[in-house]
């Protein structure tokens, strides 16, 4: 999703309102929502041995310390400083990793990480709308407790209309998502003032030392809370994300002078309204709501937490389209809903997956506390896949000392598996889901990459280059005809079967021809001047490369229009466009197993037609068929 930008540079003190209201929004309103269900349960592992004061300012202490370390230090203040061109993500810090990679094994190994990362990141989409929304209804049961049996359906509503209505794209709605969470920020840290007020001695937990007696104290126990105070950092990897959305600086002002202190404020406002009533552990948050304002706030956090799923839902819409333009899965249907703002978009296969992944997670699990256990597998092994390709990326790209990178990121990676390995013992309670999820994406990832290596080797090895053809066409008896012929083609020094099959069954050849190869780069965007490359092959016959970066969408008539710039005369909606549509079959002998041949044959029958991925006028396709065995 796109909003308005902000120019990583500008001072904070000339930062505009609606950058601002923007970041508040977009980016921080999955961790913003944590308050909801983390220290909730996180103290819940103490309550079969008793709850002791000591161990709620612990909890405090490590929640503390894990936002000030994991998002304040690792993310924000370090992971931010690496952009691809001012773009953030795993998949943009894979990318500036991959260039100071030593060689082709550490590239490979860079992309499995990365690739990891993302799958993990699919996983957190469907998990974060779930908890989310969940947790916030849950709140009836407080405000009304008659409204215990519609928790359950409710949710299942308010997700359906979640989804039902990102078709129309998030400009119109997202003018609101700003101010409602200026207003839920500012609500939380009243609340947690007035508790704070009332027992000040849970500002002791300001120290370190009471998160380390903690882990000293309780032992594995402890090692078991660790998973649940994970929870408070969830949407770190957000931050890094949105980069491109709005700049550095917004996201950095907007975490330090708002959300954080105000997060803080309401955790440990929590934790003192537990300290004076253990009781109240059954729902901290909203017992810290006088009676009156308690139904007020459900329906404000029920907001909250729908504009926290829109965000991820978003992100998983920009991350599948780098996956596709990266070449990790097949051309998936692109919308864009916005006439100017090129990043909001929207994928109804996507959509309708995480849709179908959200249900099912809501009716199995049945609550946030369930599902809880769910989520910190797929949050932290992202945590670890970003803080690898850190060291590398800053080693090699930023040429931080080996010591440096090692020493800060590593250590900061120490937490990070140690939240993992936390996580991990509950897999079986539910932990397995984000791991089953990352794990499938991750095997349709590689899979198509492998295909799709697999198809370019043989299409070399069954074509003609492109030079031979062209030093024989002057000799040939080709008949051209009048008109202009588009052809594409993946390889820019071969020519496109769809040619040799048009001159194999038609006999003639159009006067203008023009080979036009997609080429996809590892930027966000391209400049506009270094979008076409144009070369004269022949009288009559140009080689055309466009280039995208992978936030960006193809619209081939589009680029072919602005060739009149270069000289090239093209009228788009006039000139007829010749594809080549491959039915791929298994070989006598397959370089692939059946289990993933079947898997990236039924993919490729599944991926969006190339008319419709480049955006090509129906009207004047030709499509010539050929079998390829691979």
């Amino acid at each position: 999703m796109t909003t308005a930008s902000a120019d990583p540079s500008t001072p904070a003190g000339s930062l505009k309102l609606a950058a601002f209201l923007g970041v508040l929004g977009v980016v921080y309103g999955d961790i913003g929502t944590s308050p909801l269900y983390a220290l909730k349960a996180s103290l819940e592992h103490f309550k079969e041995g008793g709850m002791a004061r000591a161990d709620v300012l612990g909890v405090l202490s490590l929640i503390l310390w894990s936002l000030v370390l994991v998002v304040t230090v690792k993310y924000v203040l370090l992971v931010m400083r690496a952009d691809n061109r001012g773009e953030g993500g795993i998949l943009a810090l894979m990318t500036l990793a991959q260039r100071g990679a030593t060689g082709p094994g550490m590239s490979k190994m860079l992309t499995m990480i990365g690739i990891c990362g993302a799958g993990l990141f699919f996983g957190d989409g469907m998990i974060t709308p779930a908890i989310s929304v969940m947790s916030a209804v849950e709140g009836l049961e407080v405000a009304a407790p008659a409204f215990k049996e519609l928790v359950l359906p409710l949710s299942v509503v308010i997700i359906l209309g979640l989804f039902m209505v990102q078709y129309r794209g998030t400009a119109a709605i997202g003018k609101l998502f700003g101010p409602i969470m200026v207003l839920w920020f500012g609500a939380i840290g009243l609340l947690g003032v007035k508790a704070i007020a009332a027992n000040p001695e849970v500002l002791l937990a300001i120290s370190p030392t009471y998160g380390v007696a903690v882990l000293l104290h309780h032992g594995f126990l402890a090692f078991l809370v660790l998973g649940s105070v994970v929870l408070a950092v969830t949407g770190a990897e957000a931050l890094y994300a949105d980069m491109g959305h709005f700049g550095r600086r917004p996201i950095q002002v907007a975490w330090l002078f708002m959300v954080l202190p105000c997060l803080l404020l309401n955790y440990f406002g929590q934790g003192a309204l537990v300290l004076s009533d253990p009781a109240t552990l059954s729902n901290p948050f909203f017992l810290l709501c006088p009676e009156w304002l308690r139904l007020p706030m459900v329906l404000l956090a029920t907001a909250a937490t729908v504009i926290a799923s829109q965000a991820l839902i978003s992100g998983a819409y920009s991350m599948a389209r780098q996956c596709m333009q990266m070449g990790f899965l097949p051309r998936l249907t692109v919308r864009h809903t916005s006439a100017t703002e090129e990043g909001q978009i929207y994928l109804p296969q996507v959509n309708m997956t995480l849709l179908l992944g959200v249900l099912f997670l809501v009716a199995a699990f049945r609550s946030s506390d369930s599902l809880a256990s769910a989520y910190g597998i797929a949050v932290t092994g992202t945590f670890i896949a970003t803080s690898i390709l850190a060291i590398v990326a800053f080693r090699r790209t930023y040429h931080w000392s080996r010591f440096a990178a090692v020493s800060i990121f590593g250590g900061l990676m120490v937490i990070d598996i140690a939240f993992f390995a936390s996580n991990a013992l509950k897999i079986v309670e539910g932990g397995w889901v984000p791991l089953v999820l990352g794990m499938t994406i991750f095997i349709m990832m590689t899979t198509w990459k492998r295909g799709r290596v697999l198809l370019l080797e043989r299409w070399k090895t069954d074509s003609l280059p492109l030079a031979s053809f062209l030093a024989r066409l002057p000799q040939s008896r080709t008949i051209r005809v009048p008109g202009l012929a588009v052809f594409m083609t993946g390889n820019p020094d071969y020519v496109p079967g769809a040619l040799l099959h048009n001159l194999k069954h038609n006999k003639v050849l159009h006067e203008r021809v023009l080979f036009v190869t997609v080429q996809n780069v590892d930027v966000p965007e391209i400049r506009p001047a270094e979008r076409a490359e144009i070369t004269e092959l022949a009288a009559g016959i140009h080689r055309v490369l466009i280039r995208y970066g992978f936030m960006e969408s193809p619209n081939l008539p589009r680029e072919l229009a602005a060739l009149q710039a270069a000289g090239v005369t093209v009228e788009p909606m006039q000139a007829s466009y010749f594809l080549g549509r491959e039915t791929l079959v298994a070989a006598a002998a397959p370089k692939m197993p059946m289990w993933r041949m079947w898997l990236f044959l039924l993919m490729a029958r599944n991926s969006v037609s190339a008319t419709e991925f480049f955006r090509i006028p129906s009207d004047r396709v030709v499509e010539l068929g050929v079998r390829v065995a691979i």
